[in-house]
């Protein structure tokens, strides 16, 4: 009799990972249910609810409805090295990471994998809205990282940075759902997180207030909000031809248009404080606190070290839109290996820059320092520190940090 495959999957306490792991039960792997707690500091949550311990309890009765083993695991060590520390380092130099993509790639399918090999498992199951497909490539087996069948749920984005190996071992048992089908199964199961809400805030941390979050490490200090005229001439940057596929860019012309402006404190005028540039994004309107203005103000800028905000007037402000960006070489990372780019090569894609962005159409042009990513419509607020991510029709290609 041919042995079961084995599959930890990772059980959150919500209703996405509960249904997972049933479906896995059906398919006929042998199911293990894993809790992650990688948070321990109840200081900084919205509410007075400890979450990690109301979802440990709730995966804990999930895996007991279902009949299969249950463990908890505590990485929270792992977490505050690999995300905590990194994003706290990331906005001190005024840029916007993104920990949700990280904990992806540094946690769940990394240190919970190791975790799942020493229980001898095939495989590591997540309750993520994406599709694994698998094809082959000059005779060797290559892995895809396929949207969500569910549009308003596809979480393709977050897993953007994960590679091959990661991939072989991944299973996304619900992404061929919609979610209303999803809760439908929970409930005819009469799981406990049936009708549990999705939750909200960071990666595995819980409700967390980020500015509370922040303040932990980065202090505030009052500072200057410039707001800069839509008019100044360092805004202007050359047209994008609309027809991208065969035109030639300079260097000095990718630069120009994907590199972030920087702004002097003589070029606008001082219109408020603000009590730290490292709380702030490019993009963000919220927390400003400046009135009177008709218009509601952007950040278009931070500068951490002077600890300035540049702002600009309006969602059609120039500052605050760009047609390109740029991804240094050692920031790049290609799930479809077999489809890399060599220097002086191009290709045409799709791109978000944030989760559930509508895919923009783009082309990537690689060249000796790194990769330049050109739309062929200005999108609004590219931040340093965010990631890119490019897509064939709905297959995850590969992604970047912008600088």
């Amino acid at each position: 009799m041919k042995k079961k495959a084995r599959v930890v999957v990772g059980l959150s306490g919500g209703v996405d990972s509960s249904v997972a792991a049933h479906l896995l039960i059906e398919q006929g792997y042998e199911v293990i249910g894993m809790f992650m707690k990688n948070w321990h500091d109840e200081s900084v949550t919205i509410s007075n609810e400890c979450p990690w311990m109301e979802d440990s309890t709730d995966a804990m009765l999930v895996a007991e409805k279902l009949g299969i083993p249950f463990q908890a695991i505590d990485l929270s060590e792992d977490y505050q090295e690999r995300i905590v520390d990194y994003m706290f380092s990331e906005y001190e130099a005024g840029r916007t990471p993104n920990p949700d993509i990280l904990c992806n790639r540094e946690i769940k399918f990394d240190i919970f994998l190791k975790a799942a090999q020493k229980l001898k498992a095939d495989f590591v199951a997540t309750g993520h809205y994406c599709q694994k497909g698998e094809i082959e490539v000059n005779g060797k087996t290559v892995y895809q990282l396929l949207a969500g069948a569910d549009p308003n749920k596809d979480q393709s984005y977050f897993l953007c940075q994960l590679a091959q190996d990661q991939l072989a071992k991944a299973l996304f048992p619900i992404g061929h759902l919609q979610k209303s089908e999803v809760r439908k199964i929970a409930k005819d199961l009469d799981l406990i997180t049936a009708e549990k809400k999705d939750s909200q805030g960071l990666c595995f941390i819980g409700k967390v207030r980020l500015p509370e979050f922040l303040q932990q490490q980065l202090k505030p200090k009052k500072g200057k909000i410039i707001q800069i005229p839509a008019e100044l001439k360092v805004l202007e940057r050359f047209k994008v031809p609309t027809d991208l596929e065969y035109e030639d860019f300079s260097e000095s012309e990718l630069i120009q248009l994907s590199h972030p402006i920087h702004y002097q404190q003589n070029q606008g005028k001082v219109v408020g404080e603000h009590n730290g540039a490292h709380y702030f994004t490019v993009g963000q309107r919220k927390g400003l606190n400046v009135g009177g203005t008709g218009k509601p103000l952007f950040v278009i800028a931070t500068d951490t070290k002077e600890n300035i905000i540049y702002t600009g007037l309006g969602e059609d402000h120039p500052g605050l839109l760009r047609n390109a960006l740029f991804v240094k070489n050692d920031q790049i990372h290609w799930i479809r290996e077999d489809l890399k780019l060599t220097t002086g090569q191009k290709a045409s894609y799709y791109a978000r820059i944030r989760y559930r962005q509508p895919l923009s159409p783009v082309q990537l042009i690689q060249r000796e320092n790194g990769l330049y990513v050109i739309f062929e419509e200005a999108q609004k607020g590219i931040a340093s520190g965010q990631f890119v991510a490019w897509y064939a029709q709905n297959e995850c290609i590969g992604s970047g940090t912008i600088f």
